[in-house]
């Protein structure tokens, strides 16, 4: 049966349909031919359970929020505070990017957003500064990833929904990892100009300082209202997100003025073709993963890569391979659809802490946004700088290999991620 499944997923894919399309005949096809005694309703009754949970109001709610800011004027202005700040440091200008991208994600939470608000603005700043086009464009693409570390993360509903793990503690865990991810980059960043001797940016006064955090106090708002208020018990992710739309509007509407009423209908048809697409993968991963949880496939392939009774190492091991391989081909969400259902039973029985392999699967997910072939993050990429696919992810790898590092250095410090998770909720 799972051979099947696999085959007539592959062919569909190979042949060019989109992705809910071969999840949703390979369920059909094993009912019809594998479980024919089930009825047919099952898969639509499924496919409505799994976008039934309340949790997930706040993916289009996030995705309506990341496009009015997009369009709006609080990217200029968050990374107009980083570089005022970090310009004058050598790699200043690098560095500045990869934290924009911190606090642009903590704004938005779409790692292609990110690409398009920070790239757009930061990429013709770099090349004129002196920085390579294919190391420019391998930072913007891969630092983008912080979007889906720090909260808000698309990443992390997905995963808190079809594994049962608290979004709120997801959230609060991915802070660490985040700044993790941050710190590397910076280090690499800051030899990087150093060996290829790139110049210092003339340094801001405090007077420019100010002024340009009062220009950002507005957009710092997003992340306060998040982590803020989730943090102290005052709404739950669901709200956080309505509110975070609100003060979207608010802000880009009346305060900045960026966007008029018009634009908004723009906006709400862009997030509703976004949540719809985002929605239907998720109906027919569910009633794919209720189909091979029926036929006990996740057990099988357990037990023939010999997982069951397996210490946490190589668990460890095989999740981070999977996933990682995963996403290199096939959309982030339907990789987690397919195999959050398949390592749960075995998360379970290891005692790994489930908010931990939330934040791994999450780090592994933004890697494979970033990775070739098929990452997200480097079509975004080609679509916004105009470049060609090779000289795009010509300067990905040493990135990719500090994202890896991450992931070892939390895995081996749990408290990484664990820290702020346990002061919070413990």
């Amino acid at each position: 049966m799972t051979m099947m499944m696999m085959a007539v997923m592959l062919a569909l894919l190979v042949a060019g349909y989109p992705m809910m399309m071969p999840l949703i005949a390979a369920t059909i096809l094993a009912f019809l031919v594998y479980l024919p005694d089930l009825s047919l309703q099952q898969i639509v009754q499924q496919m409505i359970g799994g976008v039934k949970p309340s949790a997930l109001v706040a993916v289009p709610m996030f995705i309506l929020a990341a496009d009015i800011i997009t369009r709006g004027h609080s990217a200029d202005r968050l990374v107009d505070l980083v570089m005022r700040f970090m310009g004058h440091l050598r790699g200043g200008l690098a560095v500045s990017v990869t934290t924009a991208c911190a606090l642009f994600g903590a704004v938005c939470g779409s790692t292609q957003a990110t690409v398009v608000a920070v790239g757009g603005a930061m990429r013709p700043r770099m090349l004129k500064a002196g920085y390579r086009d294919d190391f420019t464009i391998g930072l913007i693409v891969n630092a983008a990833d912080l979007a889906y570390l720090i909260p808000p993360s698309i990443g992390m509903i997905v995963y808190g929904v079809l594994s049962g793990t608290s979004i709120s503690e997801l959230f609060i865990a991915g802070i660490g990892p985040g700044l993790l991810v941050v710190v590397l980059f910076s280090i690499y960043c800051w030899w990087f100009a150093r060996r290829h001797n790139i110049p210092i940016e003339p340094r801001s006064g405090w007077g420019e300082r100010l002024a340009a955090t009062r220009r950002a106090l507005w957009p710092l708002g997003f992340p306060a209202i998040v982590v803020g208020g989730i943090y102290g018990g005052v709404f739950s992710p669901t709200e956080a997100a309505a509110i975070c739309v609100l003060y979207a509007v608010v802000l880009e509407l009346v305060v900045f003025r960026s966007i008029g009423l018009r634009d908004l209908w723009d906006v709400a048809l862009t997030t509703g073709t976004m949540t719809a697409v985002v929605f239907i993968l998720i109906a027919a991963g569910a009633a794919f993963s209720w189909t091979i949880s029926y036929a006990q496939v996740p057990q099988a392939v357990l037990a023939a890569i010999g997982l069951e009774g397996a210490g946490p190492v190589k668990v460890w091991i095989v999740i981070n391979l999977a996933f990682f391989i995963g996403c290199m081909f096939v959309d982030s969400i339907v990789v987690m659809l397919i195999l959050v259902p398949i390592f749960a039973p075995v998360v379970a029985a290891t005692g790994l802490d489930p908010v931990l392999v939330g934040v791994i699967v999450t780090l592994q997910v933004a890697i494979g946004a970033a990775t070739p072939p098929f990452g997200c993050n480097l079509f975004t990429a080609i679509a916004v700088f105009r470049r060609p696919f090779l000289e795009v992810i010509r300067g990905v790898p040493p990135f990719l290999v500090m994202l890896v590092i991450a992931a070892v250095l939390i895995i081996a410090f749990p408290w990484i991620a664990l820290g702020l998770r346990d002061l919070a909720f413990r």
